[in-house]
C-alpha cells in the first residue's frame, strides 16, 4: 500500500522534511538554558566550559551536556588547547541551519 504524500521523507532528512542537522540546531535553540550560553558567546567571545559554567550559573558537567547539544546543533564550535577545549559562535552553521530552514518554510508553508 502507498503511503499519504505527507508520510514521504527526501532522503537525507528527518520525519519533519528538515535534515537532521537542522533537527539538532532546532532542538539546541529550545531551551532556555542553552539560550543563555548563546548569549554569552556575543561579539566573538571565546570561552572554556569553566567560564560558562560560572556566567551562566550552572555546574560544569551541566554547562558541558549543554555546550555538546549547542555543537551538534553548529551553534557553537570548539577547539581544544592542551587540556582546554574552548567554545565559540559557529556563525557559519548557525547561517546553513537557518538557510535550510529558511527554504523548507518557503516549501511547506
Amino acid at each position: 500500500m502507498d503511503q499519504p504524500e505527507s508520510a514521504v521523507v527526501a532522503p537525507g532528512t528527518g520525519p519533519t522534511g528538515l535534515a537532521p542537522d537542522t533537527q539538532d540546531f532546532l532542538k539546541a535553540l529550545g531551551s532556555p538554558t542553552r539560550q543563555r550560553i548563546m548569549m554569552l558567546f556575543s561579539r566573538g567571545a571565546e570561552l572554556s566550559v569553566g567560564e560558562v559554567a560560572e556566567h551562566a550559573g550552572i555546574s560544569q558537567a551541566t554547562a558541558s551536556q549543554q555546550l555538546t547539544l549547542l555543537r551538534r546543533g553548529r551553534i557553537v564550535t570548539s577547539r581544544r588547547e592542551g587540556k582546554t577545549v574552548y567554545y565559540r559562535a559557529d556563525r557559519d552553521g548557525a547561517v546553513a541551519a537557518l538557510t535550510e530552514l529558511q527554504s523548507y518554510l518557503m516549501t511547506c508553508c
